[in-house]
């Protein structure tokens, strides 16, 4: 089973004011692929003028987390004191490692004004010798990512490497992040470089492996050889993956560890309210759920 592609469908969640996302990490099907743990399609959304998203602080430990936007801006405050802005291109890239707290929202001007906001979300654990590193944060502008052509493959190289390149973005472990634009009746292989992989079609629709994906959908395979992607019309795709994970990761609420000791010690802390707070965004904070 893990030598042919796996379609996932995700499970959509409405997250209020018609802002949804579609949940496709982690299923029952793949709980994990290479070091990505969660993965989430949010919007499009249209946002009227004067409204716009506001994920209050919240706290991570034991992962990185990456925004990529395909259209939209947010912006990104953290326990650091840091402040960036994202807009289609560039990358956030946040190592919670021991623990950091963030706030996503929409810019001043973007809520004023109005915005479409869509894009993707990821998770990637870090590896069991670095769950507990010192939190960082990283951004980095468009024009710092490597661009590739392959036949009529256009690929921007996000994050980790592949197909012989390597992406500025600091990671822990062998890995890839790449949006890819295929031309219709194109015909993608995949980097050598890595054991697992996955596919998310944002637009489109290809063939991997007689497998046949549209749009919304995503498909992983985790061991063997990977017959090459087929663009069935033009599309926009998400290629994702890296090497096996050092082990099963326990995932609860904004959490990742390797153990569920770890879990109850960070759901105390932010209890207890000794993850710290975001400059600029002190006023309000996300409980720690009940369930």
């Amino acid at each position: 089973m893990d030598h042919m592609p796996r379609l996932i469908e995700g499970r959509r969640h409405d997250l209020g004011d018609g802002f949804t996302v579609r949940r496709l990490l982690p299923a029952l099907l793949a709980r994990h692929v290479g070091p990505f743990v969660f993965f989430d399609h949010m919007g499009p959304a249209d946002f009227a003028p004067g409204r716009g998203m506001d994920v209050r602080p919240h706290p991570h430990i034991g992962l990185a987390t990456i925004t990529w936007l395909f259209e939209g801006c947010i912006r990104h405050r953290d326990s650091l004191g840091s402040l960036a802005d994202i807009r289609p291109g560039e990358v956030n890239w946040m190592t919670a490692g021991r623990g950091i707290v963030h706030s996503e929202r929409t810019p001043p001007d973007a809520r004023r004004e109005g915005q479409r906001l869509h894009g993707i979300q990821l998770w990637v654990a870090l590896p069991r010798q670095d769950a507990e590193v010192a939190p960082e944060f990283h951004h980095h502008d468009a024009d710092e990512l490597p661009r590739l052509s392959r036949g009529g493959a256009e690929l921007l190289l996000v994050a980790g490497n592949a197909y012989g390149e390597r992406s500025p973005v600091k990671v822990f472990a062998p890995m890839f992040l790449i949006e890819a634009r295929l031309a219709e009746g194109s015909v993608l292989d995949w980097p050598d470089e890595h054991p697992e992989r996955g596919v998310y079609v944002v637009e489109g629709e290809l063939e991997w492996g007689g497998t046949v994906l549209s749009a919304d959908r995503m498909a992983v395979q985790t061991a063997g050889a990977a017959a090459p992607l087929r663009a069935r019309e033009a599309s926009r795709l998400v290629l994702f993956g890296g090497a096996p994970l050092d082990g099963e990761r326990h995932l609860w609420w904004n959490f990742v560890a390797s153990s569920r000791e770890r879990i109850e010690q960070a759901k105390a802390g932010w209890a207890a309210g000794r993850f710290g707070v975001v400059p600029g965004d002190e006023e309000e904070f996300i409980p720690l759920p009940e369930h």
